[in-house]
């Protein structure tokens, strides 16, 4: 029986010790690992000079056959221990689940990934039964906001590069949870380092990755945290200078987030460093800062009337009973209602 909830690192741990399984499913929401694991098997399993009749890359679309994926299964390697079939897309397989006859019986020469994005396939099916008794099942979950900065610095360590905090987090903010967009930010920063230096500041990401240092949601946040008025506002309209790069549906998006993990902070059953940790699901100690920073400056009471305040505005923003209002006036009056 495969193991269950086995990790990306674990996979690649195997395959390094060339433990190698028949069949790889490897599915979900973040395109990151799936790919980053098929790549892997592709470049590890065989030899340069082995790949050209024993590799073998299907891209799927509605017309594929599964019939023409367990083909190319059951051939035999030529002059090599093993052959790999990678089927990319598989999502796009309409009778995905007739693998299940296939995987009950795999070729034991043959190392067939199944790249499954967007989604999972349907556990109560045949295939993931079949694939859990043989091979691996690999589910990659999005990432929660809370573990972005974790995924920066764990990159970054692997390329022997550090990261200030300031700028980890506003890359957290600016890029999101898109973490194949994410590592190719974080490359074109660490090839944008000057010669011996090995830590990305605030001010590379400003200039790489088109973050204003100074003048971002990010800083909004922190100054909206600490209640700090003149700060927040000044901020604010140097964000409306330019509204293309800080757009007012998802600076309230950001702060409607922020106040909302704030109240769930508020009902923590342990307030204590380490419980509010727990309970946010946070992996490092200076992305709590904030969050204590906030608590100490507004009741729960205030937040719950923030965070109604926050719908509000979205919904204002999105046209609904705004009058003749700019999108200046109502982001002034949301903020005059969250500082006062």
């Amino acid at each position: 029986m495969a193991k269950t909830n086995i990790t990306h690192r674990e996979i690649i741990a195997q395959i390094r010790q060339q433990e190698y399984k028949p069949i790889y499913l490897l599915m979900g929401e973040e395109a990151y690992y799936i790919d980053r694991l098929s790549e892997y098997i592709a470049e590890s399993v065989l030899a340069p000079e082995e790949r050209d009749f024993n590799q073998t890359v299907i891209y799927c679309t509605r017309e594929t056959a599964v019939a023409d994926v367990i083909n190319s299964a059951r051939r035999y390697p030529m002059m090599a221990k093993h052959q790999v079939v990678i089927v990319k897309e598989a999502q796009n397989l309409l009778k995905i689940d007739e693998l299940a006859v296939y995987a009950q019986n795999p070729m034991q020469t043959t190392i067939l990934v199944i790249c499954y994005k967007n989604g999972k396939v349907d556990g109560r099916k045949k295939l993931v039964p079949a694939v859990e008794k043989v091979g691996i099942v690999f589910e990659s979950k999005k990432l929660k906001d809370g573990m972005l900065p974790q995924f920066i610095a764990d990159y970054l360590r692997r390329k022997q590069v550090g990261i200030d905090e300031r700028a980890c987090q506003m890359l957290a903010d600016s890029v999101g949870a898109d973490l194949n967009r994410m590592a190719g930010e974080l490359d074109k920063l660490v090839l944008a380092l000057p010669t011996g230096q090995t830590r990305i500041n605030a001010d590379m990401v400003g200039k790489n990755v088109g973050v204003s240092k100074e003048f971002n949601v990010w800083e909004l946040r922190a100054a909206v945290a600490a209640r700090n008025v003149e700060k927040s506002n000044r901020i604010l309209w140097q964000m409306e200078q330019n509204a293309k790069a800080n757009p007012p549906v998802m600076t309230v998006a950001t702060l409607f987030n922020f106040f909302a993990t704030i109240m769930q902070a508020f009902y923590a059953p342990d307030r204590s460093e380490q419980g509010l940790m727990q309970h946010l699901e946070l992996r490092q100690t200076w992305q709590l800062r904030e969050y204590t920073t906030a608590m100490r400056n507004y009741t729960a009471m205030k937040t719950m009337q923030i965070i109604g305040k926050l719908r509000e505005t979205d919904a204002r923003l999105k046209g609904i009973n705004r009058g003749n209002l700019t999108d200046e006036d109502i982001m002034h009056e949301l903020l005059f209602y969250i500082l006062h």
